[in-house]
């Protein structure tokens, strides 16, 4: 039943030319998210950190057709130049959201994106371009349709949309920080999108910072899917669910009170379990580069000493996430001036911020 209410039932012909074009941020887990079913619905729930700069900028046009198709006509272009290599993984997420979208087999998709951070480098471009393209999909419905967007409706079923293209992607259609996954502390939360926290979190994670070391910029040794797949027959994969949801639990306490030592303990057992999971998987994946472990023992080692509440996160790959708050920005910045920088690809970072959300443009 709650699945019935995201298909499209009836919509209008479409305008001779349309276009919309979004801005969609990536994101970061704190809590990851590590394992899923088939239906592209997570093992455990996970909480995530929207990112600012780092985004996806997309535009489709959509121009009518008089004769419905039998699949999803488009062309994709990354920065004004036709890329194929973006349409097997297009195509399978046009067949499997066309029962939620039949509109989309009338027209002509003309797509043309760009992301502002390096491709498939450990920041997650899947989670920002398939949000954006699913927010332009749903500018498209919301012009044609005769349905009722009342309410939260349009980001709702954009993140239902965008899940089905990449997981981590329905956690980018919202602000701040957000919940995925069934979770019993959670009200109306769902394995079928993700929510924003609303309740009360503490000013010490207003405007949280996030500069992203660029260890390594090429494309990982394992694409997020095959990885996620590892988890169908690992060993610990019934521990690891149980102890992502608790630890869930435990980070809405800490971001409610404002803990941000508490934080920095549990997002870097995170990062770290992630990365074991996958040493321990079949076959194995050791994704850190020598640079990732040393810039964590720099971390570690700046934290103790020097008092301030700034900790590392991972995604599937070699870059390091620094977390820290603003009041301490320049005592961090400094240190990865002077610290951490030269493990860094041509001294290459990114400086990131707790982000708004989507922009239409």
């Amino acid at each position: 039943m709650e699945l019935n209410r995201f298909v499209c039932k009836n919509y209008r012909d479409l305008d001779d030319l349309l276009k919309f074009s979004w801005s969609s941020p990536s994101n970061i887990a704190l809590v990851k998210y590590w394992g899923k079913n088939k239906d592209q619905t997570p093992k455990n729930s996970s909480i995530s950190f929207t990112l600012s700069s780092c985004k996806t900028k997309t535009s489709i046009i959509f121009s009518k057709i008089e004769k419905k198709l039998d699949v999803v006509n488009f062309t994709i272009s990354y920065d004004g130049k036709r890329q194929n290599d973006f349409r097997p993984k297009i195509e399978k997420y046009f067949a499997s959201i066309i029962k939620y979208c039949p509109y989309l087999l009338y027209c002509n998709l003309e797509i043309n994106t760009k992301n502002t951070f390096p491709h498939s480098s450990g920041i997650a471009s899947s989670a920002s371009g398939m949000s954006a393209l699913s927010l332009c999909i749903m500018s498209l419905e919301k012009e044609i349709t005769k349905e009722d967007f009342s309410g939260n409706f349009f980001f709702l079923k954009a993140s239902f949309l965008s899940r089905i293209g990449s997981g981590s992607a329905c956690r980018s259609v919202y602000g701040g920080f957000n919940i995925w996954g069934k979770h019993k502390d959670f009200e109306q939360s769902s394995d079928l999108f993700s929510l924003q926290l609303n309740q009360s979190i503490s000013t010490e994670f207003e405007n949280f910072q996030d500069t992203i070391l660029l260890v390594d910029e090429n494309q990982k040794d394992v694409s997020s899917s095959a990885g996620h797949s590892l988890m169908d027959n690992h060993p610990f994969s019934v521990d690891r669910y149980m102890i992502a949801n608790k630890n869930t639990s435990a980070l809405k306490i800490i971001l409610e009170k404002g803990n941000l030592f508490a934080f920095c303990e549990l997002v870097e057992k995170e990062a770290m379990m992630l990365h074991s999971l996958m040493m321990t998987s079949s076959p194995s994946y050791v994704l850190m580069k020598p640079e990732t472990l040393k810039i964590i023992d720099e971390i570690k080692s700046f934290r103790n000493m020097n008092k301030v509440p700034v900790c590392f996160t991972l995604d599937a790959g070699a870059n390091v996430h620094v977390l820290y708050p603003e009041k301490d920005s320049k005592s961090v910045l400094d240190f990865i001036n002077s610290k951490l920088s030269k493990y860094c690809f041509q001294g290459k970072f990114i400086k990131d911020h707790l982000g708004k959300g989507p922009e239409k443009i």
